[in-house]
């Protein structure tokens, strides 16, 4: 009987020292379109408490990359939490056309959902469409739903995706109210911590600030020159040069929505994720609490500005002081010990294309509202009468199956016939570099290197296109000459920064080429939790196996 109480107790002391093992919170930060030479090129612009505490006393991998196309918000979101690729998680960009209702649909739009905190907005979302567990449903499984998960961020995608299934809450920025809203899948009434920072009307405040260079705008030596010719311009200026006048700009700017397009974004959302640490006592309870941060201003700030910006570059510059308030507040409510931080990015970003070829470089456009009208035309040769396209989009092309009528087998000879078309005409097609159809990325590897590869990681035999096409470098799909974007498969879009810091986190690098979907699999083993359901990533043998 002694054997057995003191095996107990052993049993016990063991266990206790599992539970000590584990960090009281996680936050995971993405950084919406950021490059890992942002860490290098603006280094000497950043203090020593936010971007460089975390490259400095945390693991820094500075070759991680994702292995997908298209490389755009929500696939970068979900597959960084459910350590898979849209073929697996389903989420294969913002938006796309859906085949079966014949319209384009919103990655988390929800139609049986309605707005909590607002009588209008974007609150009719939830994460249903999203097809994999994320590493926050896994710790909520884990812990029998006793550890509190909380998303946020300005966009709605941003806050649900990450947060997962099984959050306790997700909230986003609704700017027709400049309010903090959520939506019914969580909840049908804001908590009381949420109404007060909505009352606070701290949106009032930023959007009648003055955005200025934080620095003399003679230091921004790592940027182009502020009077710029690729960069758009807002309404109500003349250029797109400093200073910008918030209070002045924003009624002809869509109101709050101007906020999104300026570091107050971010200020903002820091603001609010002050108010979520303590309202909710995240890194407070007995298990590990899980806190998502999805900072979105980058985004807005990258597209209209591009990289080489002097806008981006403040941006940056205040996005350190962002996150050195952040690790502030969690070393003063958790600990300094007793939490971990992850950051990175859901995907990177072009040069603007026009300035690329106005310096003598490859570079171009391509509209994809062009390209379906041509595609129609085209095919009326042989299918008068008939738009076979529905929609091309995310470089992918949408048929229009009800066309193909009559008799199985001459209906499938015409949509063979359709097909090879389509793929003749794109591979003729300036400013196209590869063109694949349905069947052969159904027949390909998903472990298949090179730019098939992460096509064929990319494509969701449900919900992707008919016909899959990726651009030449430094091509863009846009009719726009000014300001840049994202989405292909080469690594001025795929190269993003992967920071790890805190309890467990030993000082270091690593060059090693690593993949987005290995972040999940790591905070899983960090946690000695389940991978989530979908999970494809390997984890990061550098940080975990020295534990």
């Amino acid at each position: 009987m002694k054997k057995t109480y003191f095996f107990i107790f052993l049993l016990a002391i063991a266990q206790g020292s599992i539970a000590q093992d584990q960090p009281k919170l996680v936050v995971g930060i993405v950084v919406d379109q950021m490059r890992q030479e942002y860490l290098y090129r603006f280094e000497n612009k950043f203090g020593e408490n936010g971007f460089k505490r975390l490259m400095n006393n945390g693991f820094m991998l500075t070759n991680m990359h994702y292995n997908y196309v298209p490389t755009f918000t929500a696939p970068g979101h979900s597959s960084v939490y459910t350590g898979s690729t849209p073929a697996v998680h389903g989420i294969i960009s913002n938006d796309w056309w859906d085949k079966d209702i014949k319209k384009k649909v919103n990655c988390v739009g929800d139609d049986r959902q309605k707005p909590v905190g607002s009588t209008e907005g974007n609150g009719d979302v939830s994460p249903w469409r999203l097809l994999s567990t994320t590493v926050t449903d896994e710790l909520k499984l884990f812990t029998q739903k006793k550890s509190k998960v909380i998303g946020i961020s300005i966009k709605d995608r941003g806050a649900v995706l990450p947060a997962g299934h099984f959050a306790d809450a997700a909230y986003w920025f609704e700017s027709s109210n400049g309010k903090f809203i959520s939506s019914t899948y969580y909840f049908n009434t804001l908590p009381g911590w949420v109404e007060a920072f909505n009352t606070q009307k701290l949106p009032d405040t930023y959007i009648n600030k003055v955005w200025n260079p934080l620095l003399p705008i003679a230091q921004y030596t790592e940027s182009g020159p502020d009077d710029s010719p690729y960069e758009k311009v807002f309404k109500g200026k003349d250029k797109a040069v400093f200073p910008y006048d918030l209070s002045k700009l924003h009624k002809e700017n869509d109101g709050f929505d101007l906020l999104y397009h300026t570091p107050f974004g971010n200020d903002l959302l820091t603001d609010f994720a002050m108010a979520a640490l303590k309202a909710e006592s995240l890194g407070k309870h007995e298990v590990t609490d899980f806190f998502t941060i999805s900072f979105s201003s980058p985004d807005y700030v990258g597209h209209n500005f591009g990289p080489n910006s002097v806008e981006i570059e403040d941006t940056y510059i205040r996005l350190d002081k962002n996150i050195e308030t952040l690790l502030a507040k969690l070393d003063e409510q958790v600990g300094k010990d007793n939490y971990v931080v992850f950051l990175t990015a859901d995907h990177a970003v072009e040069d603007v294309p026009q300035s690329l070829k106005d310096a003598k470089l490859p570079a171009g456009y391509l509209s994809e509202k062009a390209l379906s009208e041509e595609l129609n035309a085209m095919l009326q040769k042989n299918f008068p009468g008939k738009n076979l396209v529905e929609s091309v989009t995310n470089q992918q092309v949408f048929l229009n199956a009800d066309l193909f009528t009559g008799e199985p087998k001459i209906a499938g000879v015409d949509l063979m016939i359709a097909t090879d078309m389509i793929v003749n005409y794109l591979q003729k097609k300036e400013g196209v570099a590869l063109v694949y159809t349905r069947t052969a990325l159904k027949q390909g590897d998903y472990n298949e290197g090179g730019s098939k590869g992460m096509i064929i990681r990319g494509f969701n035999h449900r919900r992707s296109g008919d016909i899959v096409f990726e651009l030449e470098p430094a091509w863009l799909s846009s009719s726009s000459k000014k300001g840049t974007s994202h989405g292909t498969s080469y690594t001025y879009d795929t190269h993003v920064p992967a920071l790890f810091y805190g309890k467990g986190i030993n000082k270091g690098s690593s060059a090693v080429r690593h993949q987005i979907t290995d972040i999940a699999p790591t905070i899983s083993v960090l946690l000695k939790i389940k991978y989530p359901s979908g999970c494809t990533g390997n984890p990061i043998t550098e940080i975990v196996d020295n534990k």
